[in-house]
């Protein structure tokens, strides 16, 4: 389908430019004799039949009259009287109207594709002590399931034994894995990070999170109305008042070329020309600075906006860990060689959070010593012997379960940074609390500066994520956003930004990952980070930044505002330039042929004055 699309359209180019080309030989006389009949005929049937289908599906299938309605009844009356280059001329600037206006907006949307192929095909049911794969539509409520390291969860369900750690970036946009145990739930489309585990199914089928999901995103796509053109709004009104001026025109003076000439430069090729020639000069400008929009609608859209709500981890963060402070409380172990012990510690481990460490190290130091009687310790850390010391990194539980104790100063030290959203691993030496090392994802440098910006442009920013409430206070404060919703699921950041589109404050969502793309479906408009973000947040949303640079998101809403304000300035010129040649048709001294022409001179001026966005500026 969607190559039949591409074809379709390379085949409307060509005849636009053979037509151009017949209007030429038509207007100069050039082999008129040799052909046998005006060359603007080409036009005629080339441009102006498929004008002439439409208009009749409109009116017969549809029951709407729309712009291509007055161009039809202008081409039908040229013909009639013999004025074929008025008829030809008219059919061609209307088809590059139509083949401009379908060159910024038909954009194939995969995001739903693409989320249906993260569904797992097969799971692996356990019946009666034995390992069966089935097809995952198949498993019904209460149904054992084994999962393995590294699969999808193909349901949801709660484990029944085992303990692993779970990567829920694609339902929560949580950056960091999510310790699970028996008796926690866990979601279909989230990954089993490592361990076996079995669980029971409690929501299958189309109940299940993933496929509710992909639902919403759907049903998103298709409430979405697409924005009718201002010539298509105003259509019944201009089909009706140029009927009206050229039955005037032909009763006063009796003249029916005069009354036909109205009808031609009554038609609205400048003013057709009007929105497509600015919507592809503002969106080929935007492109210049890393923003792809995908379509006129979509650059009307981020015009409007009054709110722009934003992703914490991956938009306003960067989405991975770092290693941010490592504190030693045993005098005889500096930070330096408490990092060593964890680092060497966690060379064999899994788990990102390990790999940050492991990471960091190597960053500033080149060697470790290989661990000894490594052990993982799914859900609580590792344990290992390095030089000789017995080394422990993990959670307090971790250090409990071995009978340390972590004194009340260290805890309240790591409280301070937890609080504030960082992720806190303990370090015990030889049954003793050695000290702990902090881990965070960073703000991104510009953050709080383009905030500032989206505030001078009387933007209001809110912060929408998955992550817990401390983290994204201490976000928020970081970049200045004073609005903040935490421990979100998709479904509940969908219902977030309906909330605003239902008191008429549109809202943009500027967002990276999977759990994303229905919050970006269901906004007003979509921002999606094109390096880092996720296949599928990108084909969900309006626009892309494609090197993840969220200092143009001022400038995308800047450009998309002043397109729609040349698209106004067009509009203008174009009608008064219509009302203008009305008259002097009416008065005799414009005919046809000369209105045709006059059609070209308000087309180019438009074409002119929209293409003055491409030298526009992100100052």
């Amino acid at each position: 389908m969607k190559k039949w699309i591409m074809e379709e359209d390379k085949l409307n180019l060509i005849f636009v430019i053979i037509s151009g080309i017949a209007l030429l030989v038509s207007l100069s006389h050039l082999l008129r004799g040799s052909l046998g009949f005006d060359s603007a005929w080409i036009a005629i049937v080339l441009c102006g039949i498929p004008i002439l289908l439409g208009a009749i599906k409109g009116l017969v299938v549809d029951h709407d009259i729309k712009a291509d309605v007055l161009v039809s009844i202008a081409l039908v009356a040229s013909v009639c009287i013999g004025e074929y280059f008025a008829a030809g001329e008219v059919a061609f600037i209307m088809a590059i109207g139509t083949l401009l206006e379908n060159g910024t907006s038909r954009k194939a949307n995969e995001g739903i594709e693409r989320l249906i192929k993260l569904t797992p095909k097969t799971a692996r049911v356990l019946k009666d002590g034995t390992e069966k794969i089935i097809p995952a539509d198949q498993v019904n409520i209460n149904d054992i399931l084994l999962v393995l390291a590294g699969e999808t969860i193909p349901v949801d369900g709660v484990i029944a034994s085992g303990e692993t750690s779970i990567d829920q970036s694609v339902m929560t946009g949580e950056s960091l894995p999510i310790d699970k145990t028996v008796g926690d739930a866990v979601t279909s489309g989230t990954v089993n990070q490592y361990g076996t585990f079995t669980m029971r199914a409690t929501k299958v089928g189309k109940d299940s999170s993933l496929q509710r999901m992909i639902q919403m995103v759907k049903e998103a796509e298709a409430n979405k109305a697409p924005i009718i053109t201002l010539a298509d709004r105003w259509a019944t009104w201009m089909v009706w008042a140029a009927l009206g001026a050229a039955v005037i025109t032909g009763a006063v003076t009796g003249e029916l070329i005069r009354a036909v000439t109205v009808l031609v430069v009554f038609c609205p090729c400048a003013f057709i020309l009007a929105t497509p020639t600015a919507i592809l000069a503002g969106i080929g400008n935007a492109t210049t600075y890393g923003i792809i929009i995908r379509s006129g609608d979509a650059l009307e859209r981020f015009s409007k906006v009054k709110h722009i709500a934003f992703d914490k981890t991956g938009t306003l963060t960067h989405g991975k860990l770092n290693v941010m402070a490592v504190k030693s409380f045993n005098d005889c172990i500096t930070e330096e060689k408490l990092l060593y012990y964890a680092a060497s510690a966690e060379q064999r481990s899994e788990h990102p959070i390990g790999k940050s460490i492991v990471s960091y190290y190597q960053s500033i130091c080149h060697t470790m010593c290989e661990p000894q009687e490594f052990s993982l310790l799914a859900g609580q850390g590792v344990r290992a012997f390095v030089d000789g010391q017995e080394v422990m990194a993990g959670k307090p539980d971790l250090l409990k379960t071995e009978g340390i104790t972590i004194p009340e100063k260290i805890q309240k030290a790591a409280t301070d940074y937890s609080e504030k959203g960082a992720t806190i691993v303990y370090i015990g030496i030889n049954k003793e609390t050695a000290g702990f090392i902090v881990l965070s994802d960073t703000v991104r440098e510009d953050a709080a500066a383009m905030i500032s910006k989206l505030k001078e442009l009387h933007m209001e920013p809110i912060l929408l994520t998955g992550d817990n409430a401390s983290a994204a206070q201490y976000i928020s404060e970081l970049v200045s956003i004073s609005k903040v919703k935490s421990d979100l699921l998709p479904e509940d950041k969908m219902n977030e930004l309906k909330r605003y589109n239902q008191k008429d404050e549109p809202v943009c969502m500027v967002g990276d990952g999977i759990n994303d793309a229905l919050a970006l479906k269901s906004a007003y408009a979509g921002v999606a980070m094109g390096g880092i973000g996720s296949d599928i947040a990108v084909e969900a949303a309006d626009a892309v930044l494609v090197s993840d640079d969220i200092q143009r998101i001022p400038y995308l809403i800047k450009i998309s505002q002043k397109t729609m304000k040349k698209i106004n300035v067009n509009i203008v010129f174009s009608m008064s330039l219509n009302f203008l040649a009305v008259l002097l048709s009416a008065m005799g001294i414009l005919n046809p042929v000369l209105g045709a022409l006059v059609h070209n001179v308000g087309s180019v001026a438009v074409v002119i004055n929209s293409a003055l966005l491409f030298v526009s500026k992100d100052r």
